[in-house]
């Protein structure tokens, strides 16, 4: 996925992501042409929590990926739109802004960094790396905007250089520091309101696929073109019902939607609010009917639609409902394709998917979504990748 350097001066600014073109086939990641440069005066931001394994051993997924979506949720909040390029990855998330949102990139960073130590007692390691240094070390970010749905579209990285500041991120250089205890990040609209998702066909399986450094990328392609063919076909499926996720009882995940409205002493006014919230919530869904121009089935068919559930950010990463039969096929194949230096991946293999929701408002259509895999997900995933890394 290398295509030829583009004159990055036709599409330079901050309204770069803005006039990318969008495509809605997601077999087309591997189009190099999809790909446009990212300006040379952007950053990335990146987020990554400090022994998530541990954390996912314990039970703490949830709070896990709710760690990690507040990044994009506080991002957004910041910049009045979701629409920025992000990547959300299970124990951490990554973005890209123009340099004249650095101040914003790095406010969000800080402050959700100190938002997590504070609520979950997690290290979040943050950093804010430019993208001149990125390519000045031979690497580029090149983005594409993949349209989910008519109203949510969601980036997708190539190039080496989102992977690259990952590693020099967790390496310790370009860090960012938390901001002092008891700063709240803008968490407006992040939840987790849907119980957990059990699959269809027998098993959720979380997939991370990676190029090695000495890879022909042609057979990279081909490689992934292979596993979506397979993760299209009859044996599996994204990991959402058509009808949506099931309804958890209202109160189910309270403490830690409380946790992002700041509920510290004895304010009670914020959690009264989103207890009601939450009820009032729960039995427009229960009961299906539309209230204040809320329609809860149309809620639902949006909800499915514009779930995060693949990805390509240097690197395919996606959670199917499959059958155990492809789930043992695609072991097979990507074994092989290591051995043959093609690439590097990452399987787990859950009873059950997760989902995290950002909702800036429930009477729009440009809700988000991010589907995990409930017992650790990518995080686990990228676990079994290390020992091939």
């Amino acid at each position: 996925m290398e295509p030829s350097r583009q004159d990055t001066n036709t599409m330079a600014g901050a309204d770069f992501y803005a006039r990318l073109p969008v495509f809605d086939h997601f077999s087309d990641l591997t189009d190099p042409s999809r790909y446009m440069p990212v300006p040379d005066d952007w950053v990335l931001g990146l987020s990554d929590i400090v022994r998530s394994t541990s954390a996912i051993q314990a039970g703490r997924y949830k709070e896990v990926n709710t760690a990690a979506a507040a990044v994009i949720a506080a991002v957004a909040n910041k910049l009045g739109t979701s629409e920025f390029p992000f990547v959300f990855g299970g124990d951490g998330a990554s973005f890209a802004l123009p340099a004249s949102q650095s101040n914003i990139a790095r406010d969000a960073l800080s402050s959700v960094a100190a938002w997590v130590r504070d609520a979950f007692g997690f290290e979040l390691r943050i950093a804010l790396v430019p993208v001149s240094e990125i390519r000045a070390q031979g690497h580029d970010v090149r983005i594409a905007r993949f349209s989910a749905s008519p109203d949510v579209s969601y980036a997708m990285f190539a190039g080496g250089g989102l992977a690259y500041a990952e590693r020099q991120m967790k390496g310790g250089a370009f860090a960012i520091p938390p901001a002092p205890s008891g700063t709240l990040p803008d968490l407006s609209g992040l939840s987790c309101r849907f119980d957990e998702i059990r699959p269809e066909r027998g098993v959720i399986l979380s997939l991370i696929l990676l190029p090695t450094p000495e890879a022909n990328m042609g057979a990279f392609n081909t490689l992934i073109n292979q596993v979506l063919a397979l993760a299209e076909g009859q044996e599996a499926g994204r990991p959402l019902p058509d009808k949506g996720p099931p309804l958890a009882s209202p109160f189910q995940g309270f403490g830690i939607e409380a946790k992002t409205v700041g509920t510290r002493g004895l304010r009670l006014r914020p959690l009264v609010r989103l207890a009601a919230g939450r009820l009032a919530a729960f039995m427009i869904f229960r009961t299906g009917r539309s209230l204040g121009g809320f329609d809860p089935a149309q809620y639902r068919h949006q909800l499915v639609e514009n779930t995060d559930f693949r990805k390509f950010d240097d690197g395919l990463r996606m959670t199917l409902d499959c059958t155990p039969a492809l789930a043992d096929r695609l072991e097979v194949i990507l074994s092989e394709a290591e051995k043959q230096g093609i690439a590097r991946h990452g399987l787990h293999r859950q009873e059950a998917a997760l989902m995290t929701c950002f909702v800036p408002s429930p009477t729009r259509a440009d809700h988000i979504h991010f589907v995990d895999g409930a017992m650790g997900g990518y995080a686990m995933a990228a676990q079994a990748l290390k020992p091939a890394m």
